[in-house]
C-alpha cells in the first residue's frame, strides 16, 4: 500500500493488533477500488482466534500488523472496542464481505482463486460460484495438502498460482499457517488482494453452512460452527479461556482507568519537542497528549521517519496520555520500519502510560531500562 494512504488510515490498536474503523460497505468499496486501480492489498480479518494466537506468536502478530486493511471479524473484539470507546462501527466478517462482493451486480466480476482447503473444496467452490458468477468469478484453485509453509511455497506451486489472472486470492490453511504463507509469498504473487479467509471456501463448497443471521448478530456464531464442525470445540474452548484472561488482565483494568481518567478533548494537545537523527536512529521527543484529537500533528512526522531508514525511538518522558488511536499509528510506523529491517522503541513512559502499554499489549516495544 502507498505510504501516504497507509498513514491516513483510521486505525486503532486493540490488544496489540491494528483495526481499521470501517464498516462493511467501506471495506467492500476499498477492495473494489484496489482491484480497479490495479493496486495491491493484504487484507487481515482478525477474530478472537487471531487475537489469542497473536499473544504468543510474534510472527503471526506481525503478519496482521503488516496488513494493508485489518477488519474486526469477531464479536468479542467488537465488545472490547465498545468498552474501551474505540469507534469500530460494526463487525465485518470475512465471509460476510465475500458474500457482499458475490451478490453485487456488476459487469466486471472479481476474479477469485482459492488456495487451500480440503481436497475437493476448492473445486466445488469454483463450480458453485461459476453456476451464477454475479460479482465473483472463480478462475482456479489449488490444494497443497498438508505440509510446512516452505513445502507450500515451492517455485512450482507459486508458478502455478501466478499463471492465473487473480483479483482476489483466498487462502485457507488455518489462521497462523495461512498468514505465514501470505507473508512468505506476497511479493512473488500477482493477485491484487490476498487474504486468509479459512471458512469461506467451505461455505462456497457447500460443506458448511453459515450461521443464521440472529446467531451472527448476537455473537453466537461459534455455537453454530461447533454444531457444523464438532472438532472446533477445542479451539473455541481455548480461545474462550484466553479471552477471559485478556478481559481480566487487560480490558477491565483499562476500562476502569478510562472511567476515572477522562481528559476533555479541548485540553488535549501534543508537541514534537525535538527530533534528533543520527546515522542509524531518530529520537523523537513528544510532549502532551498523544491521542486521536492530536494525531494530525504526529502523522507527518511519523511518515517521514518511516522513510528515513533509521531506527525510531519515541521518548515519552513528557507525554501525559496515549490512546488506542495513537497506538494504531505506532503500529503503522512499526510496519514500515520492520519492512526495512528497522525497529520502533518506546522510552521513559510515566506510570499511566506504562500501564496503558501493558494493557494494550504494546509493552514489547519498551526499551529495557
Amino acid at each position: 500500500m502507498d505510504i501516504d494512504k497507509d498513514f491516513s488510515r483510521n486505525i486503532w490498536c486493540i490488544l496489540g493488533l491494528p483495526f481499521d474503523a470501517i464498516d462493511l460497505d467501506q471495506t467492500a468499496n476499498e477492495i473494489i477500488s484496489t482491484i480497479a486501480e490495479r493496486r495491491s492489498c493484504i487484507l487481515a480479518t482478525p477474530n478472537l482466534n487471531f487475537l489469542c494466537g497473536a499473544q504468543t506468536n510474534a510472527p503471526f502478530r506481525q503478519s496482521v500488523i503488516n496488513s494493508d486493511l485489518s477488519i474486526v471479524d469477531g464479536f468479542p473484539i467488537v465488545l472490547v472496542a465498545k468498552l474501551l470507546d474505540i469507534p469500530i462501527p460494526e463487525r465485518v466478517a470475512g465471509s460476510s464481505l465475500i458474500e457482499y462482493l458475490y451478490h453485487r451486480k456488476t459487469t466486471s466480476p472479481i476474479k477469485v482463486f482459492f488456495f487451500g482447503g480440503a481436497d475437493s473444496a476448492g473445486k466445488l467452490a469454483c463450480q458453485n460460484i461459476n453456476k451464477n458468477p454475479a460479482g465473483l468469478v472463480a478462475v482456479g484453485h489449488y490444494t497443497p495438502g498438508f505440509g510446512s509453509v516452505a513445502e507450500m511455497s515451492t517455485p512450482n506451486i507459486i508458478d502455478y498460482v501466478k499463471q492465473y489472472d487473480i483479483d482476489l486470492l483466498i487462502v485457507s490453511l488455518g489462521a497462523q499457517k495461512g498468514q505465514a504463507w501470505i507473508e512468505e509469498n506476497k511479493h512473488q504473487l500477482n493477485a491484487h488482494v490476498m487474504s486468509h479467509l479459512g471458512a469461506v471456501i467451505n461455505f462456497f463448497a457447500g460443506s458448511v453452512q453459515r450461521a443464521p443471521n440472529f446467531a451472527q448478530r448476537y455473537g453466537m456464531e461459534w455455537l453454530w460452527r461447533i454444531y457444523q464442525e464438532p472438532t472446533l470445540w477445542r479451539r473455541y474452548y481455548y480461545d474462550g479461556k484466553c479471552f477471559i484472561r485478556l478481559m481480566c488482565a487487560s480490558v477491565i483494568p483499562y476500562w476502569l482507568w478510562l472511567k476515572f481518567n477522562r481528559t476533555k478533548p479541548d485540553a488535549q494537545t501534543v508537541e514534537i519537542v525535538t527530533s534528533v537523527s543520527t546515522e542509524d536512529r531518530t529520537l523523537i521527543t513528544l510532549s502532551g497528549s498523544c491521542c486521536q484529537t492530536t494525531l494530525p500533528t504526529l502523522r507527518q512526522a511519523f511518515k517521514k521517519s518511516a522513510t528515513e531508514n533509521r531506527n525510531v525511538i519515541l521518548d515519552f518522558a513528557k507525554v501525559t496520555l496515549i490512546d488506542a488511536a495513537f497506538l494504531g499509528l505506532c503500529l503503522i510506523l512499526q510496519k514500515h520500519l520492520t519492512a526495512s529491517g528497522r525497529s520502533l522503541t518506546f522510552i521513559n513512559p510515566n506510570k499511566d502510560v506504562r500501564h496503558i502499554l501493558k494493557w494494550q499489549k504494546m509493552n514489547d516495544l519498551l526499551a529495557d531500562m
